[in-house]
């Protein structure tokens, strides 16, 4: 399993140092929560942080974009040093299009779902994706409890992937724990996005050797 350890339960008077604790640990990626107000009623961080923070993250940038419009910052996203630019399909009216620039500007081109739209709205596009994210709650704040209706949509997503030959992988991103990281596992989730499970713990880098390992 892949784990993107997330960004929004890290200490923000102190994220020099949690950004170093991910880089010796076994994440895979470092997950980074974009929230304008708007989109979801919350606001999280802007580019400064995003900048600053690639310059330090010694593993990539997996970026989730909670905002309206996401196909305004393709250029300046690239710049800041994310791999992964992920959009929401509820936020784009011209997906096809919001995919096609972020290939062009060399970045990985993720797609997320609220947990109240369907995977089946992703047949038409799914080929194109290298990443389809789940969302597992309700966007705009963290430490929410899991919908476990989302396993039922990864085992959805999963057919579809093999299905139509796409390459894209799944990523899991809300109350993932342990026990939810499990089942997610077993339903077919390739990349486990973990915020309070790891960061608000005593010994955040056993907790992603947890998820590592499942």
């Amino acid at each position: 399993m892949k784990v993107s350890p997330s960004l929004l339960a890290a200490n923000f008077a102190d994220l020099s140092s949690d950004i170093t604790m991910i880089n010796s640990s076994e994440a895979d990626y470092l997950h980074m929560d974009v929230m304008d107000g708007v989109f979801v009623p919350n606001i999280s961080f802007g580019f400064p942080v995003i900048d600053a923070v690639g310059k330090i993250s010694r593993k990539p940038l997996d970026v989730h974009l909670m905002i309206v419009e996401p196909q305004k910052w393709v250029n300046q996203l690239r710049d800041s040093g994310a791999e992964i630019m992920n959009v929401h399909l509820e936020a784009c009216l011209h997906l096809d299009r919001t995919v096609y620039s972020i290939h062009q500007a060399g970045m990985k081109a993720g797609v997320t779902l609220n947990p109240a739209t369907p995977v089946s709205l992703l047949q038409d596009i799914i080929g194109e994706l290298d990443l389809v994210l789940l969302m597992s709650v309700n966007p705009g704040f963290g430490g929410q409890a899991f919908i476990y209706n989302t396993l039922k949509k990864v085992r959805e997503l999963r057919e579809l992937i093999e299905k139509s030959g796409s390459k894209a992988i799944i990523e899991i991103d809300g109350g993932v724990t342990e026990t939810t990281g499990k089942l997610l596992a077993e339903a077919g989730a390739d990349i486990l996005v973990a915020g309070s499970f790891v960061f608000k713990s005593d010994d955040p880098l056993q907790r992603i050797k947890i998820l590592k390992n499942l």
